[in-house]
């Protein structure tokens, strides 16, 4: 008895093909849209506070999250660090205002190719400053606080 399939049996039609691409696109895209969707909050005295336990994609070194603040016009990004720290960004390109977009381990500028690392310092123009950035803290009960105050924004 032979082990080869005949061409019949791995036969499959148009429609169950098309099916089957669209399945695979469809996702594949939703794992992406996780991480890209935008978190309405309300600022609290100039501050957003955020129970760490209710935004499992923070947990992990390279996690994101996109916040907008009511009353803001631009996002922010927040940004868990290898180190267990926070960074918490605004996405505005120093260069000409462009927003940045999260590229793996690098925020990059679409319009002119400026690169930025996790934290916001620029690691290649033509952008020369870094991007605003926010200070963040962590309490011992797992709340992040993000001080609105001291960015730009």
């Amino acid at each position: 008895m032979s082990s080869v399939m005949s061409p019949d049996a791995l036969a499959v039609d148009r429609r169950q093909f098309v099916q089957a691409c669209a399945c695979t696109l469809a996702a594949w895209a939703m794992t992406g849209c996780a991480s890209l969707m935008t978190r309405r909050v309300t600022p609290v005295d100039g501050r957003i506070e955020l129970a760490l336990a209710r935004y499992p994609e923070l947990t992990e070194a390279g996690g994101t999250l996109t916040l907008l603040p009511d009353g803001y016009s631009d996002p922010i990004y927040v940004l868990a660090q290898d180190d267990g720290a926070f960074a918490a960004l605004s996405p505005i390109c120093t260069h000409l205002g462009c927003t940045v977009e999260l590229a793996g381990e690098r925020l990059v500028c679409p319009c002119h190719g400026s690169t930025y690392s996790r934290t916001g310092t620029v690691l290649q123009g033509p952008a020369e400053r870094p991007l605003g950035r926010y200070r963040t803290h962590v309490s011992a009960e797992g709340v992040l606080t993000i001080d609105l105050r001291s960015g730009t924004s």
